[in-house]
């Protein structure tokens, strides 16, 4: 019977350490997805496929929260229901050990509510876009105050363009003197 850990983190920058920390193991084993969206499938992300096929019955799972395992409510559900299927116990921080029955409840339950929460969060973001977009068109501005939408440009297109075009300058130099990427050279200096 071993105790292992899974850690999934979404993006490069984050660290899975706060997770470890708060896990408090040992473990025997740890499995870990770094730069890997919930919205993928568990069974489809490397360290978890490899934690699928290492864990057997009486192995006991430990994840920070039921989100690391996934977004979606019923890849949530489906991937708590196959480890309980092999005889491994889930153990969430805060929730303790699931098993059957009740465990799977409360999974399920969690599950669709945090899903019922991103939906309502996207349906806040496209609220918010929608009346961005119907105040520019109207006024020149979003209801923020910005003039455009998303972020600022990191400098004037036009002004790029034609410094590139008066100094004979490289992409390497117009990066250089106005301090953007080579993408966003290349983007500009393209039309």
């Amino acid at each position: 019977m071993s105790r292992i850990a899974y850690f999934r983190v979404s993006t490069g920058g984050q660290s899975i350490e706060a997770q470890r920390v708060a896990l408090a193991g040992p473990f025997e084993r740890e499995f870990v997805d770094e730069g890997v969206s919930g919205a993928t499938a568990a069974a489809s992300r490397p360290g978890f496929a490899q934690l699928l096929s290492y864990v057997r019955e009486g192995d006991t799972v430990s994840v920070y929260a039921l989100d690391r395992l996934g977004r979606d409510a019923l890849d949530v559900q489906a991937t708590v229901r196959h480890l309980i299927e092999k005889g491994v116990v889930l153990e969430v921080t805060g929730l303790g050990p699931i098993g059957r029955g009740v465990g799977e409840l409360i999974v399920a339950v969690l599950a669709q509510i945090a899903d019922m929460e991103r939906q309502r969060i996207k349906e806040r973001c496209d609220a918010g876009r929608s009346a961005a977009r119907d105040a520019l068109a109207k006024t020149g501005r979003t209801h923020r105050g910005k003039v455009s939408l998303g972020r600022p440009r990191a400098a004037d297109p036009a002004a790029v363009r034609k410094w590139r075009s008066d100094n004979q300058a490289s992409i390497r130099q117009t990066m250089d003197h106005f301090g953007i990427s080579k993408n966003t050279v290349s983007r500009y200096c393209a039309g």
